[in-house]
């Protein structure tokens, strides 16, 4: 009986994950790419509806941005004429689906490499509708550019840590252009003190003392965490801090803007050990536990 149960369980889970509209929606968008990847025109075309259009937003001049329409079967006889599995390759970093069953919206950055050598990046956006015979792609339309691709999975983690350890060191050289530009404008921070919640642009008049000095304040991070929604544009993270209060912890939240990665909300908080929570109350608060 119970292998019986776990065996219904197990079914209802795969009908579930099987009739999920956001991932049937996932999988239309994936067998387009992965098309492209085997230069298979049957395959790409199983994923469009009789109506699909391919548009893109050339950004060779960021002032001017054109506006082309690609015609449905030119693109298929360039993927046609592909020299091989991977020749075109088109990597999605993220997925981005909203949707009102029968009609979806996905958002996709991406990286376009030619032979294995990266040609250009951007976004991609779709629009689909569930028709009779499934999800359906009705338009493309992708934003193109050369500079700032990424090339592989670890890059954004790593350039999140890069970020958040600048932003701890223009506090320490007293750079309070990175600090507070590294900052949304209505980012939030949260400091030790009960009374300490700032807004970006409070904190920086607040602080502007401690800039005039060599050092505002020096904090060295380590032992950061970070996680990724889906369509990677939130992150959130936790980190150890030494600094002169002793052991602290910081947590906070980062979110993709137009111009880059910004930080929302931070949260600093002084640590204190289990072993030292008596003295630290008796201290503080003139209390034990």
């Amino acid at each position: 009986m119970k292998i019986l149960i776990t065996g219904l369980l197990l079914a209802a889970q795969v009908a579930l994950f099987a009739t999920n509209p956001a991932e049937e929606v996932r999988q239309v968008i994936d067998r387009f790419f992965e098309g492209i990847y085997q230069g298979d025109t049957s395959l790409i075309r199983s994923t469009l509806a009789a109506e699909a259009r391919l548009m893109s937003i050339s950004m060779a001049d960021p002032a001017a941005p054109v506006l082309e329409e690609d015609s449905i079967e030119k693109f298929l006889q360039a993927i046609a004429a592909s020299q091989g599995p991977g020749f075109y390759h088109e990597k999605l970093w993220n997925y981005d689906i909203r949707l009102d069953d029968p009609i979806a919206t996905a958002w996709t950055d991406y990286t376009f490499f030619l032979n294995g050598q990266v040609s250009h990046c951007g976004s991609n956006a779709f629009q689909l509708a569930r028709q009779v015979d499934g999800w359906k792609i009705i338009q493309i339309i992708d934003t193109r550019r050369k500079e700032g691709c990424r090339t592989e999975e670890g890059s954004l983690e790593k350039a999140l840590h890069a970020l958040l350890d600048a932003w701890h060191h223009a506090a320490a050289v007293a750079d309070e252009d990175t600090f507070f530009g590294s900052m949304a404008p209505e980012g939030i921070y949260l400091g030790t003190d009960p009374s300490e919640r700032w807004t970006t642009n409070y904190m920086a008049f607040w602080a502007k003392p401690y800039f005039d000095r060599e050092s505002a304040w020096a904090f060295t991070a380590h032992d950061r965490h970070i996680y990724f929604n889906e369509a990677q544009t939130l992150a959130w993270f936790e980190e150890q801090l030494d600094t002169w209060m002793g052991p602290c912890r910081g947590s906070g939240v980062l979110r993709l803007y137009p111009e880059g990665w910004k930080i929302e909300h931070y949260n600093l908080a002084v640590a204190v050990a289990n072993d030292k929570m008596d003295r630290y109350l008796k201290r503080v608060l003139g209390k034990r536990r």
